[in-house]
């Protein structure tokens, strides 16, 4: 075969499938909600596409170094400083086209053939398949609905080996929206301390979608012995809605960001200096705009969450960040479509859901925990009570 046998490991990401396929309907004329993607509905700040529009005129279009402007490097210090309450210095930063990029090239940087990663389950899509470019082997372990989705420390233990090298953390997470408590990351982090030659790769993109008077916390906060072998993952794209702009950042070891950065010297190079300098202006403006957000976000939640609640086949619980729900659909399965049609996974029951109810969702299958599906409740209030009774509508006719 031409094609390099990597790829037979890696699968396309649903969610950007499920996009395309969503598109394509709606350009065919189907009036189709898409619940499927994961960015704000809300538009850039102003302040920072006026800030996009400065650097081009003042003709900052030119090569940036590799990992990121000097510029850029010191305000994401301080907003580690400021936020996390996290000290680094320039060496201890990369800056890459977007956060997937720097968890790729933390993956291609430090792993070896069959060096493990744990996972938790449900997962964001892309953990896995970028540890398997790298040649390691993704460890999964089962977060059940009963813990809400979340790593307990007893599982975490069992499932370290000797080949283990990195433990992958998101929170608040996606598909599910919880939160990682200030004592479950200590009891995550008691383990660690045994088990030195295991990093921490935390990814905290969905920082700032924190309600009901919950805090973020990152493992860090908890347990600063880790700091040397941590890399934490932070951006614009949700907190600014800059999905587009990409720009993603990483905060860890000098050596370990040296080496993420030689690895991006040979493929992307310097991210878009022009979205380097409209992000250093959002990360150094204030966020007073995101409360308007956020309790958008709580209204749109709570919508959803009360209509989906009320179908006798979804098992939901109400998520306290981000801005998805992941709903159990397991009531729903070995049931049949009007058309007679047997709905026998996930997979069937999303696209009955998008054939039936011109609503598009994904499959838990895609993020590691089957008999679930994930709705993003982004869209405006309108739109997510419509998309939301139309589930629960076509639900209702299963047989």
């Amino acid at each position: 075969m031409f094609f390099a046998d990597r790829l037979q490991k890696i699968k396309e990401s649903p969610t950007l499938a499920l996009s395309a396929l969503v598109n394509n309907l709606k350009a065919q004329g189907q009036d189709i909600i898409d619940f499927g993607v994961g960015e704000p509905s809300f538009n850039t700040p102003d302040f920072v596409k006026s800030a996009g529009v400065n650097a081009i005129q003042s003709n900052m279009t030119r090569y940036t170094p590799v990992d990121g402007t000097a510029s850029l490097k010191d305000v994401i210090i301080k907003k580690f400083q400021r936020d996390n309450n996290l000290t680094y210095n320039r060496k201890q930063i990369t800056v890459g086209t977007g956060a997937k990029q720097v968890i790729f090239n933390a993956m291609m940087a430090t792993l070896n053939a069959d060096d493990e990663v744990i996972i938790p389950t449900p997962y964001w899509v892309s953990y896995p398949d970028m540890v398997q470019v790298a040649e390691g082997v993704p460890i999964f372990i089962e977060c059940s609905q009963k813990n809400n989705f979340k790593l307990n420390a007893e599982d975490l233990e069992k499932a370290i080996t000797k080949k283990t090298k990195w433990l992958i953390l998101n929170s608040p997470s996606n598909p599910t929206g919880m939160i990682y408590t200030e004592d479950e990351l200590r009891k995550i982090a008691n383990v660690l301390l045994k088990n030195e030659h295991v990093w921490v790769l935390t990814d905290d993109i969905y920082e700032h979608l924190v309600y009901d008077g919950k805090k973020f916390f990152n493992i860090l906060n908890v347990e600063p012995k880790l700091y040397d072998r941590t890399l934490v993952l932070n951006g614009v794209s949700k907190s600014h809605a800059m999905t587009g702009w990409r720009i993603g950042f990483g905060a860890g070891s000098e050596d370990l960001i040296k080496n993420i950065s030689k690895i991006q010297s040979h493929s992307t190079s310097n991210p878009s200096s022009i979205s380097q300098e409209a992000s250093r202006v959002a990360l150094e403006g204030d966020m007073n705009f995101f409360e308007e957000w956020r309790e958008a976000y709580v209204r749109r939640r709570d919508l959803a969450f009360s209509i989906l609640s009320q179908s006798k086949y979804l098992n939901v619980i109400k998520p306290d960040g981000a801005f998805y729900i992941f709903a159990n659909s397991e009531k729903a399965l070995n049931l049949k479509t009007p058309n007679g049609a047997f709905i026998q996974n996930d997979s069937d029951l999303c696209k009955y859901i998008l054939e039936e109810g011109k609503v598009g969702v994904v499959p838990g299958s895609a993020f590691g925990s089957p008999n679930h599906f994930r709705i993003s409740y982004v869209a405006d209030d309108k739109i997510v009570k419509e998309g939301c009774e139309r589930i629960v509508g076509v639900l209702n006719k299963l047989i």
